[in-house]
């Protein structure tokens, strides 16, 4: 196992000794749907990210889609037109025999090359769990290791009786460094990479955050403080080790990956008539009804209206719209999921104020093309 010794810029805000993971290289060009597995987990990680309506819960997110049935799942991976799937948590291997299931169908419905890659932390490891994933298809697994505690660490061993790519990735701590080192020195002839990733602050971790005295760069960074200084230090000073040392940053996941992945979904979604920027969010007309329309409290009406009820009235105001404003069928259409109408933007400032004779809301909305659709700007007309 050798590797160049020379660290480099990536070119994505990131750095690397040897050759990025296969899996990294799909999630970088947003080539990888993002598999949230489960919320469960036998740790309580003070660093970890994971928000308070998923950690502990048992739920299933493919990239933003909370989903019901694996057949939303594989509308996402079509819709992103991704390449392969990163199944996370929580730990997955708290439901493995759910993983298993999802990598069979996975690799049954897009083949044998659709790259799937798994992170775990040690707790739960044993043969049998990883015989399981290896058979269901897993390409790469990547295992937390924890700094603080090294007893478990030798069951990283039990993953290199498989034909698969073996690697670690772990949060690259300030003040820690004596301890990631240790690490490196443990898995250099054990694993093919390790990844540093920059600490990053959450709703969930600030408070403990804030007693172990870890700053945010700037006002407007989650990422930690003196994080990216240290993994610079790391890999200059482990240039030699024969294993790939990468460090990904804040800025890359949000700039970078999820730039990507967006794009690619909002080409799939859009409507003709929306506006794509170059940030992948889409600009497009809005009509909403009078109870529903954005603000205080938007997003829990959803949850709780009469879904049926409104989607009927939807479609009773769209046919009204149509006869009355003499638009075409194609220039309208109803958004089942936020229970509104979608309209070209030209017809929606051409006839603000027709619609709100209607006691309808038109309005220009900027969001992103993802599932739950977050809106970045709200004008109304």
């Amino acid at each position: 196992m050798t590797t160049e010794s020379i660290v480099r810029d990536t070119g994505n805000f990131s750095f690397i000794k040897g050759r990025i993971a296969k899996g990294c290289e799909y999630c970088i060009k947003g080539e990888k749907l993002v598999l949230f597995i489960t919320g469960l987990c036998p740790l309580k990680c003070f660093y970890c990210p994971v928000s308070d309506k998923k950690i502990y819960k048992d739920v299933i997110y493919a990239n933003e889609w909370k989903i019901e049935d694996i057949k939303d799942m594989l509308e996402e991976v079509k819709l992103t037109k991704a390449k392969g799937a990163g199944i996370t948590g929580g730990d997955p291997l708290m439901v493995v025999d759910r993983v298993c299931y999802y990598i069979k169908i996975l690799k049954k419905e897009f083949g044998k090359d659709f790259h799937i890659h798994l992170y775990t932390p040690l707790k739960l490891v044993t043969e049998e769990r990883l015989k399981n994933l290896y058979e269901a298809g897993l390409d790469e697994i990547r295992f937390h290791l924890d700094l603080y505690d090294q007893s478990l660490w030798l069951r990283i061993n039990l993953a290199n009786k498989y034909d698969w790519d073996v690697g670690v990735e772990i949060p690259c701590i300030p003040g820690m460094k004596k301890e990631i080192i240790e690490l490196i020195d443990y898995v250099k002839d054990k694993v093919k990479f390790l990844n540093l990733n920059e600490l990053e602050l959450s709703e969930k971790n600030s408070d403990e955050f804030k007693k172990r005295g870890f700053k945010t760069k700037n006002d407007v960074s989650y990422a930690i403080k003196q994080s990216q200084e240290l993994a610079r230090e790391i890999l200059e000073e482990n240039k030699d080790v024969p294993i790939t040392l990468y460090f990904c940053t804040a800025k890359l996941k949000d700039k970078v990956q999820m730039k990507n992945r967006i794009i690619r979904r909002a080409i799939s979604i859009r409507k003709k008539f929306d506006i794509m920027t170059n940030e992948g969010t889409l600009i497009r007309g809005c009509i909403y009804l009078s109870d529903l329309a954005p603000g205080f409290g938007y997003r829990k009406k959803l949850e709780i209206v009469n879904k049926q009820k409104h989607i009927t009235k939807l479609n009773n105001t769209r046919n009204d719209l149509i006869s009355k404003l003499d638009i075409s069928e194609d220039s309208i259409f109803i958004d089942d999921i936020k229970l509104r109408i979608i309209i070209n933007p030209k017809i929606a400032r051409k006839y603000s104020s027709e619609i709100k004779k209607l006691k309808l809301i038109p309005a220009i909305v900027e969001e992103y093309p993802t599932r739950d659709a977050i809106e970045m700007d709200v004008q109304f007309l």
